[in-house]
């Protein structure tokens, strides 16, 4: 038994490890001046739609020779289907992104960012593409906590410009204590995670399709209790952007046509398909 928690902590290590040098070589690829990734000075232009997509395990991701992702493959789809040219620019921290597209610099901004009516005055966002739920994610063991009253006092991590920061606020006013919020500058939900497992921080809030997706590589990890209810997760656009929203919600409800691919495609990255969502 000592044999293979030993292993199996081995293994997580490893993964860690790596995980991190992953995360250290985007951000190398962010800072550089490859056009693949790092956005320019200005918008590609013409028919192109410039596309800021965050990395991680359910919107972007790169393993090996490969790229892949919910958000990115469903993207691609539409751009074969439509013949409409995109060109993606993956990025680490949501504020990035939201800055890059206030600037014109993106024209879309796909990310783990779940529609509030507080953000609707400041971007568009299109019909829902799926339903999440924000988790509190933490280290198993007896220490854990059970409910949300349990982190009255208590710190937890979110990522720069997250609405989760919002929504923890709100949290701390139901229970009647204060919840900390310490907002990271640097990395995203996966590399918080990643934070929580080695032990470096206690909590994060995250996605729970990001936390699902990470279940089996960080198996140290608990992500039962919920901080919000389910959520439309969207697509953004600038707010005077109202006839692309109007395009990228009509190319969406055309690839839902083709029923095999569609629904092959939510087998392949949540284990099932989704009732039809309407705004």
């Amino acid at each position: 038994m000592r044999q293979q928690q030993t292993a199996k902590r081995g293994q997580m290590i490893i993964y860690v490890a790596l995980l991190t040098v992953v995360v250290a070589f985007m951000i190398a690829l962010s800072m550089c001046d490859k056009p693949v990734v790092n956005p320019e000075s200005r918008p590609s232009g013409g028919d192109t739609l410039d596309i800021a997509i965050e990395y991680s395990p359910v919107t972007y991701y790169t393993y090996e020779d490969t790229l892949g992702g919910y958000n990115y493959d469903l993207l691609r789809m539409i751009s074969d289907s439509v013949g409409c040219p995109m060109k993606f620019h993956p990025i680490v921290t949501l504020e990035k992104a939201i800055a890059g597209l206030e600037d014109g610099l993106y024209d879309v901004v796909v990310a783990q960012f779940p529609m509030t009516a507080g953000d609707t005055s400041r971007f568009a966002f299109t019909e829902p593409i799926y339903i999440d739920q924000q988790v509190l994610v933490q280290r198993r063991g007896s220490t854990a906590i059970h409910s949300q009253l349990d982190l009255a006092g208590d710190t937890v991590w979110v990522v720069k410009g997250s609405p989760m920061i919002g929504r923890i606020a709100s949290l701390s006013r139901e229970i009647g204590d204060t919840i900390y919020v310490h907002v990271d500058e640097l990395y995203g939900p996966e590399q918080l995670m990643m934070m929580v497992s080695t032990g470096e921080i206690r909590y994060t809030v995250v996605n729970r399709s990001i936390a699902r997706a990470m279940s089996s590589r960080l198996p140290n990890l608990d992500r039962s209790v919920a901080i919000s209810l389910s959520q439309f997760q969207s697509w953004m656009v600038a707010k005077s952007r109202k006839s692309l929203c109007d395009s990228l919600n009509r190319w969406h409800n055309q690839i839902k046509l083709d029923t095999a691919a569609y629904q092959g495609l939510q087998q392949r990255y949540f284990g099932g398909t989704f009732p039809t969502l309407a705004r």
